[in-house]
């Protein structure tokens, strides 16, 4: 169970929820249909397990719920067997970052294959069936649908989780889950409209910029997405505005707020790996050869900026943690 259920600090109309870690599978199983029900089960039905399926059952799962909206991680290997009974009114979105989630109708005719780096969002008005992969980890948003069935009709949407839209709602999704314990009954409310207009922007396939409580998904993204490209030369503000499809001045509205700017977040950040890499007990990098690493304009530049930020040149750094600045300019462990 998760700090904030132990505590019942949590507000009203959310809730969390953590399945232990299996030690047998049977086991494993009741546990998760037990905090399952217990958390989520008056709005969102646990589909149809047979004997046969829950004694491989092999899941961890986190879940967030605000008032109709559930956020459930999930990671193991999991499937249903046999046809489920009943109706069902359920819009689900499926975003696989590992691994592979089936899908197939109640009737086991239609069937599609969720891919590693792939969402599928969906109303079904029939419980599925499904089989993960081993190993796949998956992120299910269930939604409202009174609001996302006339929107969707009968379409399914389908495609990458590196879209603008598919970003910045997976960097809220994140931020709903790290701060659930601290929201009040407004926050929550805000933060499910802020969740569920995302989803929207999903189903349109556009992002309405001007929004003005997009902003902090919107600079989490960025900071995602400018963490995995610290080491590209092609890192820029621009650069994150075009993969975000937004405006620049839109993108740097964002992170007003924050009182940082992005061109700031992204040095910072790059300063902090070339720290990292000035402490690596092994390392054999000149300074010159760490400062173009990590994309900065030459080796003066990065220790001029590199100063500023900890108070010491990298090679002071570099001495004061054992690991001293040999001839040549390379970082060498002592001895």
């Amino acid at each position: 169970m998760s700090r904030a259920g132990q505590q019942g600090s949590e507000p009203p109309g959310a809730c969390t929820f953590d399945s232990p870690n299996p030690n047998a599978a049977s086991q494993g199983f009741e546990n998760f249909r037990r905090e399952w029900e217990s958390k989520f089960g008056g709005t969102f039905r646990l589909p149809h397990f047979s004997q046969g399926t829950v004694s491989n059952f092999r899941v961890v799962s986190r879940g967030v719920k605000l008032d109709d909206v559930v956020i459930v991680d999930v990671h193991g290997f999991t499937r249903t067997e046999g046809t489920p009974q009943g109706i069902e009114n359920q819009v689900r979105m499926y975003v696989v970052r590992r691994g592979t989630y089936g899908l197939r109708s109640s009737c086991g005719r239609k069937g599609s294959a969720v891919s590693s780096g792939r969402f599928h969002l969906q109303h079904f008005g029939s419980p599925p069936r499904f089989e993960t992969a081993p190993r796949t980890t998956v992120k299910i948003v269930l939604l409202p649908a009174s609001m996302f069935k006339p929107l969707l009709r009968n379409k399914i949407i389908v495609g990458s989780m590196d879209t603008a839209e598919m970003r910045i709602l997976l960097a809220h999704s994140e931020m709903i889950r790290a701060n659930i314990a601290n929201l009040g009954p407004f926050g929550v409310q805000a933060a499910k409209n802020t969740l569920t207009e995302l989803a929207r922007a999903v189903v349109l396939g556009r992002l309405d910029d001007t929004e003005t409580r997009f902003a902090p998904a919107l600079a989490e993204a960025a900071k995602n997405l400018a963490n995995r490209l610290l080491n590209d030369p092609e890192l820029s503000v621009a650069m994150l505005a075009r993969e975000l499809n937004v405006s620049v001045r839109t993108l740097q509205r964002s992170f007003a707020s924050s009182g940082d700017s992005i061109s700031s977040y992204i040095r910072n950040r790059r300063l902090e790996g070339a720290r990292l890499e000035l402490a690596k007990p092994h390392a054999q990098l000149s300074i010159s050869e760490i400062a173009a690493r990590w994309q900065f304009a030459d080796s003066s530049h990065f220790i001029r900026s590199f100063r500023k930020r900890y108070s010491q040149t990298p090679s002071e750094y570099a001495r004061s943690n054992n690991f001293p600045i040999g001839q040549g300019g390379e970082i060498r462990p002592e001895g």
